[in-house]
């Protein structure tokens, strides 16, 4: 379980104060799946980062199954069982894919299991698994293969920025597919920071997230209807709260 208490994260920008995340509660329960969404510039991956440790928080606090983990580094969080997933993945000179999967799964890890994992992520694992993580891969198998070493760690708690960033319309059905089996298979929670309605059709929970605070939290089934029956502005792709201002 992840709680946040009265978040607050903030930034020095040309001499005057930002404020980002504006003093944020919010529960994720055990085996939930949870999709982040709001318009761009609204502090989505401000967050992801604040939870995964890359960040700090201004005030407040970060528990994790009832442990403070706000002064942790992202390191000590991970081995705690929180996973996260770049929006624009890591490249990692001299170490092959199949060494970032059996890094990412800690544990001896079959060439068949390795190929399993790049498969379910839309990768051809036998033209990938010998591949080294560097510039000769672009932004979205680089994406695809850092999935595919989350669904290999199996921890408690999975975080994913925007995971359909620079991935193509095929990949990204079967990266639902991929998320549907997280949802199904693994012990802990996932969350995703997704505009993508069809992550959101899949979703236990959806929060809404607007300046720096939620502006909706609530069961799919209730959150869902009321983003899509808003109607962005002309020319604005951000998803928005229906009768509030885009932008």
């Amino acid at each position: 379980m992840i709680e946040l208490k009265d978040l607050c994260f903030s930034v020095r920008e040309d001499g005057e104060t930002k404020e980002i995340i504006k003093d944020m509660n919010l529960t994720i329960g055990d085996d939930r799946f949870v999709v982040i969404t709001g318009p761009n510039g609204s502090g989505k991956s401000t967050l992801a980062k604040l939870i995964a440790g890359i960040e700090k928080p201004t005030s407040g606090k970060i528990y994790f199954n009832g442990e403070d983990i706000t002064d942790l580094n992202v390191t000590e969080r991970a081995k705690r069982g929180i996973s996260y997933a770049f929006q624009q993945p890591v490249r990692f000179k001299g170490i092959q894919v199949k060494d970032l999967l059996k890094i990412a799964a800690g544990k001896f890890l079959s060439r068949d299991q390795m190929y399993e994992y790049l498969s379910l992520c839309g990768l051809c694992a036998k033209d990938y698994i010998d591949r080294e993580v560097n510039a000769s891969l672009s932004g979205g198998e680089l994406k695809r293969i850092e999935i595919a070493t989350l669904l290999a760690r199996n921890t408690e708690f999975s975080l994913f920025d925007e995971p359909e960033a620079g991935i193509d319309l095929w990949s990204f059905k079967n990266l639902i597919h991929v998320f549907e089996i997280l949802r199904e298979q693994t012990q802990g929670s996932v969350m995703i920071i997704s505009h993508q309605e069809r992550i959101m059709q899949i979703a236990d929970d959806i929060v809404v997230i607007n300046a720096g605070k939620i502006t909706m939290h609530g069961p799919k089934e209730a959150v869902l209807p009321l983003l899509l029956g808003s109607r962005p502005q002309e020319g604005c792709d951000n998803i928005c709260q229906g009768g509030a201002e885009c932008r």
